[in-house]
């Protein structure tokens, strides 16, 4: 085995230096559209409504679409490997189209963060996340960036399967709605302004909300 065989793809071939690959996580068919795990899914496609990018065909086990936001050039992506195989679909586009690991953004569900808040990663574990933990086993890195979404903690007594597929309460949904827009609006940032001030402006509202919002016990994992 030759020792390019050894890095990651994306170390191997740099490609597309003007492309972001944005991808959000969730679970293909109609019965999961609404629960909480396909948040990712909801993400791009607020992005695909707000900059008209028609996000239907499938390739790479993923339905993708290429458009344009806040001036960079984008492909968006939808992987319908489900969510514990996400990893297949993302390293199949990422080697495909060779885009530099830098230029690539994942957004996802958080149980570890409040209902509808957001936060923005550098880079770090999978935090308990199945569909992230398969994408950092195919890209061989956890150096990414990703976009964080709460739906905040599960009640007591709930499997956290369970909790992560139902669907939000007609109290919740404006909320979770809210925390689209907000993850929508942190991507510009990334794309215009860069990852530090992105994090900046985005983190820094999460602390504020974390503020006003009543004491909890529940200690938040980075991820």
């Amino acid at each position: 085995m030759g020792i390019l065989s050894l890095l990651p793809f994306f170390q191997q071939n740099r490609g597309d230096k003007n492309m972001i690959v944005i991808a959000g996580l969730g679970n293909p068919g109609k019965e999961y559209d609404k629960t909480k795990h396909n948040v990712g899914f909801w993400v791009i496609d607020q992005l695909a409504k707000e900059y008209n990018i028609d996000v239907t065909k499938f390739k790479h086990k993923a339905l993708i679409g290429d458009g344009v936001i806040a001036g960079k050039k984008v492909l968006l992506v939808k992987p319908q490997t489900y969510m514990n195989l996400s990893g297949e679909s993302i390293r199949e586009i990422l080697k495909f189209y060779k885009i530099p690991i830098e230029q690539f953004y994942v957004i996802y569900d958080d149980t570890s963060l409040p209902l509808s808040s957001v936060r923005i990663r550098e880079k770090g574990s999978a935090g308990g996340h199945n569909g992230i933990k398969n994408i950092i086993a195919h890209l061989n890195t956890d150096a990414f960036i990703r976009i964080k979404v709460g739906i905040g903690e599960k009640p007591n007594g709930w499997d956290l399967a369970d909790y992560v597929l139902a669907k939000f309460s007609k109290d919740d949904e404006p909320l979770i709605l809210s925390g689209v827009e907000k993850a929508s609006h942190a991507i510009e940032i990334l794309l215009t302004k860069g990852i530090v001030e992105a994090m900046n402006q985005t983190n820094q509202k999460l602390k504020k909300e974390n503020k006003k919002s009543k004491p909890s016990n529940t200690n938040e994992v980075i991820s």
